[in-house]
């Protein structure tokens, strides 16, 4: 048995410091083996924003308060590796940050961005979470590769505007219902860049099967947790 947390921190933009200190505080309050955190949730969703290494100081905030909770964060993140630029997953625990997964399925408007390569999972306590953020969502090859990997969860961090609450939980359906997976969508609540003056946050959890089970509200500090296994 694992507990699942989806978090929606709220976020202040561009500011690393400030967001690693908000993050850790909601890794504390959710008491959760692992905390799901949406799409560029430690710089908010600016696509000029610094990219980060997982060796960056700021993050320290996070990494004590996952040593203290015995947690994992999955962290979004502008990303650097060998000249080329990601928006990318950051598994964080006590023994400090690591790139788990580069979006593959990266938005036209994003094209500062390569696109990652594969789909990938993470182990906790024996539970296989295979990750996602935002448009890999909707390509049905994401969610089928990446189901092709074993996974239990599928694990996403998003940004949809207010209006787009509907598409959010239609992804998320789709794929508990076609690949017979828990399906965990963090999603960004308040206001953010790239145009997202009003964001949908109802982060979730939906069961193998398609029937929603758990999910917050539309504003920004909410964490649901959910034990799964």
């Amino acid at each position: 048995m694992l507990v699942l947390a989806v978090a929606q921190p709220d976020c202040v933009s561009y500011d690393v410091e400030k967001n690693a200190v908000r993050h850790a505080e909601m890794v504390r309050r959710a008491e959760a083996g692992v905390v799901i955190f949406p799409e560029l949730s430690l710089t908010g969703y600016h696509l000029d924003a610094p990219a980060i290494t997982v060796e960056d100081s700021r993050l320290g905030p996070i990494v004590e308060a996952c040593a203290e909770a015995g947690a994992v964060a999955l962290v979004g993140a502008p990303v650097k590796e060998e000249g080329l630029e990601y928006i990318a997953t950051l598994t964080v625990d006590g023994d400090g940050a690591k790139v788990a997964y580069r979006k593959v399925h990266v938005h036209a408007s994003e094209e500062r961005f390569a696109g990652g390569e594969r789909s990938e999972v993470i182990e906790v306590n024996g539970l296989r979470l295979g990750l996602a953020i935002c448009r890999d969502m909707a390509v049905a090859q994401h969610a089928e590769d990446t189901a092709a990997l074993r996974i239990d969860v599928y694990a996403a961090g998003v940004v949809h505007q207010a209006a787009e609450v509907a598409v959010q939980e239609e992804r998320a359906r789709r794929i508990a219902t076609d690949h017979r997976v828990w399906v965990a969508v963090a999603s960004f609540a308040g206001p953010t860049g790239g145009g997202f003056e009003h964001t949908a946050g109802r982060s979730g959890f939906w069961r193998p099967g398609g029937d929603l089970v758990a999910q917050a509200g539309p504003e920004p500090g909410e964490v649901v947790r959910l034990a799964i296994g």
